[in-house]
């Protein structure tokens, strides 16, 4: 009773709800209180691709920064590379770890977010908004049928974290 009452107050003093009805209809919650947004592809190595037009932007899910820890330097491939699906593009170094970012689809690097090399922390603070890593013209946009959507992957985040 006093555990419930304590969650019940802290829920109150950082205004979370069990209720999603406060919550944006394109957000939600997992356990760990990572964002999950609908309209975003994810990969099981815990990058995400938002697909508009000819332009897929790509960066870390917060899963991904929450478990990273504090960013604190960001590797980037140059504009005019190629990236492979599945394979390394960049490194992202974290107070805790150094770790490798993945590719969820193949295409052209177009552009880079230049921002991260001055403000790393952009990937923790705002990691579907300000902190996106690459924007890449897909080779093969088949290929994003292949990647999870958010009900998929909050349930592969719980699934993975509760096994650890």
């Amino acid at each position: 009773m006093a555990l419930r009452m304590w969650a019940s107050s802290t829920a109150n003093a950082l205004r979370v709800s069990s209720s999603r009805t406060h919550l944006s209809p394109a957000l939600s919650l997992s356990r760990r209180f990572s964002s999950v947004l609908d309209g975003l592809k994810y990969a099981s190595s815990h990058e995400w691709v938002k697909h508009e037009g000819s332009v897929a932007t790509i960066g870390i899910t917060d899963h991904a920064q929450d478990h990273l820890g504090e960013v604190v330097f960001v590797e980037l491939p140059e504009p005019g590379g190629s990236v492979a699906a599945t394979k390394g593009f960049g490194a992202v170094e974290s107070v805790k770890a150094t770790s490798d970012v993945n590719s969820p689809i193949s295409g052209e690097v177009i552009e880079v977010n230049t921002k991260l090399t001055e403000t790393p922390g952009l990937i923790n603070s705002s990691p579907y908004e300000d902190g996106w890593m690459i924007k890449i013209k897909p080779s093969s946009p088949a290929e994003l049928e292949s990647l999870m959507g958010a009900k998929e992957y909050t349930k592969f985040c719980e699934e993975e974290d509760a096994s650890h």
